[in-house]
Parts: C-alpha cells; structure tokens; sequence
C-alpha cells in the first residue's frame, strides 16, 4: 500500500513573501495570508493607513514598513539587509495582489540578484474578477494603466486594437471621459464592460456597446477596472477547411444532410458555409 505525504507548505522559509490582499470587502483574504502577514518581521505597504484597516482586523502586529513609488529605490539597500540577515519579510499593496501595476517590480529584481527566496501568496485580483463577469473570451490581455501623454495614448490603443482577444485595463475615474472617443475610434464593433468598487457595497457593472459610449455625466467613485470584448470576426473570410476537417466531413456524409453538415463545422469552425458545402456536395457526387 503506498501513502501518498500531503505537500508541506514552506511558510516559515526566510525570504519576500508577495501577500495578496482584498481588493475591496476585508473578507476576501486567505487564511494562508494572515498566517503569513503575522509571521512577518516586517510587512512593506503603500498607504500605512490604509493597510492598518486590514491588519486591525486580523490582529496583525508586525511592524509596518512605508513602500511606494516614490521611496522604494530608496528603501532597496534597507530591506535587502534585512532579508539577507534572515528576516521573513511580507509585501503588500493597497489592494489585490503587489507588483502588478503597483510598487514591486524593483524589490523583486533585487531579491533575485541576491538569491532571496521570493515566496508568492496568490489571492483576490481585480482582473480575473472583471474578466470572470465580462461574458468575453478569457483569452485576454492585461495592459496595466493607459499613458497619461495623448501621443503615447493614442499610440498605445491602436497597437492593442490590432489584438483578436479581450483587453483589460485599469484607469482613474478622472481620466475616463478623456479616453471614451479614442475607445470609440479604435475599438469600433466591440462590447466593453466597466467594472468599479469590485466586491465593496456600491459594487457596478456597466455594460455597453463601444459605439453607444458617451461621457459619464457624474465621474465614477474609485478606479476603474475596464474589459474591452474580443475583435468579433467575419466567417465569411475565414480559412478553407482543413485536413481535419475534411476527415469530420467523410465521417458524417452519410449520417446527417449537407445543411446538418454546414452548420456544424460553421459552428465550431471559422470556415464560409459555401467552402463547407461544396466540399460536401463533391463528396455525395463521387459516391
């Protein structure tokens, strides 16, 4: 008989732990994370203030340590000694998960350099929510925040409108509105969803035709999780059929009408109806 040993998780490794954390209710936080963020020595957050909410709530006493875009080169050499003497160290952002599109990146590359463990602790993400409720293809492509600079803005959304996937983004609520007309121009024919206060009471989803948008008449509270659907294709220009295809074909001949036929590989395959038919017709002629 062989018993199989459950995996051993090493949360008590010496290293950078990267702790996701709720992206709006307190409640979406794994037990996994507190357990991690307790152990900490240190725990490196944006805004104090804010962090403090959730670590009140969990009665996580380790000791808070300021890390943001505009200090954390500066706090680089510190942290690293600190990792380096054998000091379990936790990161954290405001909300969801650190590094991605917030304070991170840098550290992490630094821990890598010196051979520091780095320790993820996956958990709530603004992205996979907004994707799971789009209704698109899940399929996508994660931007970050759109540049500020117009040039750079409008360079940057026609080379993403060239993608056949989903698209997802994050901007701020002050700067939707100035977007709308660019998202309408190169974004024609597709859906968009935008997804604010993901999880929190005044949770929305406003769903729209992107070329039925108009500006908000009220500036939406809190930042903006946007899903722009997949490029929608023609089937009439699509691929002939392909050998496997052809294979399905014969198989079915006899089996189901020509129409059956044609609507089912039509269905599941970006092939004209006309390709599919006369390949079926040329079949029932040589039998």
């Amino acid at each position: 008989m062989i018993i199989k040993s459950k995996p051993i998780l090493k949360d008590n490794e010496n290293g950078l732990y990267l702790v996701s954390t709720p992206i709006g209710n307190l409640k979406d936080i794994t037990f996994r994370a507190i357990e991690i963020l307790k152990k900490s020595s240190y725990i490196l957050c944006e805004d104090t203030r804010v962090s403090k909410n959730l670590l009140d709530k969990y009665d996580i006493k380790s000791k808070l340590i300021s890390n943001h875009k505009f200090n954390e080169t500066k706090n680089l050499n510190k942290i690293i000694e600190l990792l380096k003497s054998g000091e379990i160290i936790s990161l954290i952002s405001d909300a969801g998960t650190p590094s991605i599109s917030d304070p991170g990146a840098i550290l992490v590359n630094e821990c890598i350099k010196n051979d520091i463990k780095i320790i993820p602790i996956p958990g709530p993400s603004a992205v996979a929510a907004a994707v799971s409720i789009s209704g698109f293809s899940e399929k996508f492509f994660f931007y970050g925040f759109l540049p500020d600079k117009k040039q750079n803005l409008l360079n940057e959304l026609k080379k993403l409108s060239k993608f056949d996937n989903s698209l997802v983004f994050f901007i701020s609520p002050k700067k939707i509105n100035k977007v709308i007309p660019d998202l309408k121009t190169n974004f024609s024919g597709r859906k968009i969803v935008f997804c604010r206060e993901i999880s929190k009471l005044y949770e929305e989803f406003i769903r729209q035709n992107i070329d039925d948008l108009k500006p908000f008449v009220k500036e939406p509270k809190g930042e903006l999780t946007v899903v722009i659907s997949e490029k929608k294709k023609d089937k009439n220009t699509s691929q002939v059929l392909s050998e496997s295809d052809k294979i399905i074909i014969n198989k079915m001949i006899n089996k189901l009408s020509i129409k059956e036929i044609t609507n089912f590989i039509n269905h599941n395959r970006d092939i004209s109806k006309k390709e599919i038919y006369n390949y079926c017709l040329k079949l029932k002629n040589e039998k």
